[in-house]
């Protein structure tokens, strides 16, 4: 019994040895977590420190006001190689954004950026049935970097689909839809100017347009009407201007595909019409068709409050 106390000091000197290094140990990998998530961090914060464009006072004006830009047109849309007629609204409005959760802000909060969101939406009928499109996308209002995020919803009686790009240290696409070839899917691709970006793009800073030869991410609505693998495609883009209305054109070769976008030359740059030209059918008799969608009215309105059913009339001033 002598050597208790030294036995009970041996013992006690190990079981703490043991719950150092045990600690430690996870403590290392802890920081080692703690490491990578600040590096993600970090990684955003770099990223939102880009050079910012200077914002003019007219922009400031026009898009810090409260009030959404809503904006209807009159659409002719190939569908089965047939012309549909039908209608499309574009919503444009700025709104803070949350870039390392991806989402609007609910909120003041000194990670937001503020973004130029555009809400682009389609209706039209395919025989008895009816097709809704509708696209999302947040575009820096600094014009600095890409898009931070775009996604698509696309829903007819056969069934519906949702696809989104995510900005981070890649572009990370997720896809759901019914079909079994495209049930689900979630892929990295390099960073290349995204299509859906290039109408956010526009009405910020329309002079920074790329032109020549290029590489472009086509709208994911158009990749997902046509099937088609979604990556950066060749691309030659071009400008030009014609009593007062500058058109944006975009030919992919590969596609056989041309979207031609016309807007004012004068700020706000408002979306005047566009078309856009490639295969629709099925198989050998698919054949080039251009959709077309022509400018009816355009209206600025806080639409989110105007939700009563008095409110219904305002449809009236969009012609729908």
């Amino acid at each position: 019994m002598k050597n208790f106390p030294a036995k009970i000091f041996l013992l006690t000197s190990l079981i703490s040895t043991a719950l150092f290094f045990g600690c430690k140990d996870r403590s290392t990998e802890r920081d080692s977590k703690e490491l990578a998530l600040n590096t993600i961090d970090t990684s955003t914060a770099i990223k939102e420190k880009l050079p910012k464009k200077p914002l003019s006072e007219d922009f400031k004006k026009y898009w810090y006001g409260g009030k959404a830009e809503i904006t209807s047109y009159e659409l002719e849309q190939a569908r089965y190689g047939q012309i549909r007629e039908g209608h499309s609204v574009l919503i444009y409005v700025t709104e803070p954004f949350l870039p390392k959760k991806q989402v609007k802000a609910d909120g003041k909060n000194s990670d937001n950026v503020n973004v130029l969101k555009i809400n682009a939406t389609k209706k039209f009928l395919t025989g008895i049935y009816p097709y809704s499109v509708m696209s999302s996308t947040f575009y820096p209002v600094y014009d600095n970097q890409h898009a931070t995020k775009t996604s698509l919803s696309m829903q007819e009686w056969c069934g519906h689909v949702y696809s989104q790009i995510n900005n981070r240290e890649q572009f990370e696409f997720t896809s759901h839809s019914y079909f079994e070839s495209e049930a689900d899917e979630n892929l990295s691709l390099e960073k290349d100017l995204l299509e859906n970006e290039i109408w956010t793009k526009i009405r910020i800073n329309p002079s920074d347009l790329p032109t020549g030869n290029l590489k472009i991410i086509p709208s994911l609505e158009y990749i997902r009407l046509r099937h088609k693998k979604l990556k950066a495609y060749n691309a030659v883009a071009d400008l030009s201007t014609q009593n007062g209305v500058t058109s944006y054109i975009i030919t992919y070769p590969g596609l056989e595909r041309t979207l031609t976008i016309n807007f004012t030359s004068k700020f706000p740059y408002t979306i005047e019409s566009w078309t856009e030209d490639f295969k629709s059918g099925f198989g050998a008799n698919a054949k080039v068709m251009t959709t077309k969608a022509t400018k009816l009215k355009s209206m600025k309105s806080a639409y989110w409050g105007q939700n009563e059913n008095k409110d219904l009339v305002l449809r009236d001033s969009l012609g729908l």
